[in-house]
C-alpha cells in the first residue's frame, strides 16, 4: 500500500464468485486521490488483457462494510459466513455482471487512509467548482 498526502493506493486480493464452481482469485488496485474526493477507482486485473475500471462512491463502499448498500450498478454488502470478515461487492453493466467477495481488514485500511487525506464531510473543501464548470464547457 503506498499514500501520499493527496493519493493512497493499495492491491486488494478478492475472488470473482462464480456460480456452481470455485470462486476465481484476483487482484485489483484501488486509487484514491483528493483532486476527486468522493471517488475510489477500482481497477480488476482479470488475465492479460487490460484491466477492468470501475469508479466507486467512496461512501458506498465505507457503508457496505456494515450495511447492504445500492442500487443498480453497484451493490456492496457484508458477506455472511465463517472467518475473516468479507464485503460483497456486485457489478452489473450492459456487458454483463460480476460478484466479487472481498477480505474486510485490507480494504477498511486503505478507506481509512483516504479519510486521512480528505474527512468526511469535507470532500467539498477539495473540489475546484470553477474548474469543474470550465472543464465541461470547453
Amino acid at each position: 500500500m503506498n499514500s501520499s498526502g493527496t493519493t493512497a493506493t493499495a492491491e486488494l486480493g478478492l475472488r470473482l464468485v462464480v456460480p456452481d464452481r470455485a470462486a476465481v482469485p484476483l487482484v485489483a488496485r484501488l486509487d484514491y486521490t483528493a483532486e476527486d474526493p468522493y471517488a475510489i477507482k477500482v481497477a480488476f486485473h482479470v488475465g492479460e488483457d487490460e484491466p477492468v475500471e470501475w469508479i466507486f462512491a467512496r461512501e458506498l463502499l465505507t457503508v457496505g462494510i456494515v450495511r447492504p448498500v445500492g442500487e443498480g450498478d453497484v451493490r456492496v454488502w457484508p458477506a455472511k459466513g465463517d472467518g475473516e470478515r468479507a464485503i460483497n461487492i456486485a457489478l452489473s453493466s450492459p456487458f454483463g455482471n460480476a460478484e466479487f467477495n472481498a477480505p474486510i481488514s485490507p480494504l477498511a485500511e486503505f478507506l481509512h487512509r483516504t479519510y486521512e487525506i480528505v474527512p468526511a464531510g469535507q470532500e467539498a473543501d477539495f473540489v475546484d467548482l470553477d474548474a469543474e464548470i470550465a472543464q465541461h464547457l470547453s
